[in-house]
């Protein structure tokens, strides 16, 4: 406990989600230490003007009475190096360095969690399928982890409360914050099943717009697997689903009611890109506990293998040509077509910029990516979800990755 004040403090300086707190701690072993060190001034980290403002002008006494008051409200902070932090996020780009909660956060103290996401203007079929099959992971023993937003979050959400166990409830907000005001009737139904509301943002945060995406790699990241029930063509489902699939969760998604059905055009693109279809929780179930393990890529490369008699998963390189083979590309008996090159944007970050060059000779694949860019994968991948939303770059099959012209 004594530790938290000290990343509070830090997160009071650099800012809430700053991969800056990161970037400081490489040099230190404890945030103590980090905080010694930026307060003596000794030159051991660069600070900006305003970060050398901050350090000057916060004490770590706004710190501890901070963490008084929450403890007075029933709001519990756990840092990155205490016990009670959750596992599952240690390992994902810029990791929250502190977490706020109510209610029972050792519940996440399990493998068995699957982050249920979905619409919020959810059809009947969509919502059926979550109540059940939520229902039954959680009487087998899995934690249901969703963001608490109407629709299929909720239900989901309900689905643990009603048979009394415990749900996480993500929040893009202060845990104490209520919001939706429409659902907030049921939080002490969630917190009497020995559920938890956590956020990375301290407590009387309003639910801005930006917090969410911040928030939805926290969502993908506490799932051992990552369960998608309906998302239209442009849902912010699919930012999870993606987010899931980079830092390693299995992806699973429930066939669409109608294929033909904007409403599961989501549904049908994550299905078509390698995710496994979900038809009761004995789907979820065997993918967490091994029995039915099968990442979205690999399912993609094995049918690709198939195609030219390979025993064996191909290399990044070998799928680059197998790419180019299914799209009549023969670079020796033809050469594509010279396209222009497309203008980037200038809102892109230089990490971004890079990817995006790298893409411009033709698509390839994220492994690729990542060993030319000398990128962390989970970083590549939250990079690549957010030129998604650019509009910069698509998806393909197999984990491939191609500049839209």
């Amino acid at each position: 406990m004594e530790e938290t004040k000290y990343w509070l403090w830090l997160n009071m300086v650099f800012g809430t989600g700053n991969h800056r707190i990161w970037e400081v701690m490489s040099f230190f072993r404890t945030a103590e230490k980090a905080y010694i060190s930026l307060t003596t001034d000794n030159g051991i980290v660069s600070l900006n003007e305003a970060e050398r403002k901050n350090v000057n002008s916060i004490p770590l006494r706004n710190a501890e009475i901070y963490l008084a008051n929450c403890a007075k409200r029933g709001i519990g902070a756990v840092a990155f190096t205490e016990p009670d932090y959750p596992e599952q996020l240690k390992h994902i780009y810029n990791p929250p360095s502190l977490l706020y909660y109510k209610g029972n956060i050792s519940c996440l103290k399990t493998e068995l969690t699957v982050t249920s996401v979905g619409t919020r203007k959810a059809t009947p079929y969509s919502l059926k399928a979550a109540k059940e099959i939520c229902s039954e992971l959680s009487a087998r023993g899995a934690v249901i982890i969703s963001g608490f937003a109407v629709g299929i979050d909720l239900a989901s959400h309900m689905a643990a409360a009603d048979i009394g166990r415990p749900t996480v409830c993500v929040m893009g907000c202060g845990v104490d914050v209520d919001y939706p005001k429409p659902n907030f009737r049921y939080r002490d139904i969630i917190l009497a099943a020995g559920g938890v509301f956590i956020s990375e943002f301290p407590p009387g945060t309003p639910p801005n717009s930006p917090n969410f995406p911040k928030r939805n790699r926290v969502l993908a990241a506490l799932g051992a697997a990552a369960v998608v029930f309906q998302a239209g063509a442009k849902s912010g489902s699919l930012i999870t689903a993606n987010l899931a699939a980079g830092q390693g969760r299995e992806v699973l998604c429930l066939p669409p009611a109608d294929i033909f059905s904007g409403e599961f055009a989501g549904n049908v693109k994550l299905l078509r890109d390698g995710a496994l279809p979900m038809y009761d929780a004995s789907d979820v179930m065997d993918c967490i506990t091994g029995k039915k393990k099968k990442s979205a890529d690999t399912s993609a490369v094995r049918r690709g293998a198939e195609v030219f008699g390979e025993t064996s998963e191909p290399s990044a390189d070998e799928m680059n040509d197998l790419m180019r083979a299914l799209n009549g590309i023969d670079d020796e008996k033809k050469e594509p077509a010279e396209r222009p090159e497309p203008a980037l944007s200038d809102e892109l970050s230089e990490t971004q910029r890079r990817i995006a060059e790298e893409l411009m000779n033709g698509a390839l694949h994220a492994d690729e990516l990542a060993q030319r860019l000398e990128l962390d994968p989970s970083v590549l991948m939250t990079e690549l979800t957010e030129l998604e939303i650019f509009g910069t770059v698509r998806s393909l099959p197999g984990k491939m990755f191609e500049l839209i012209r």
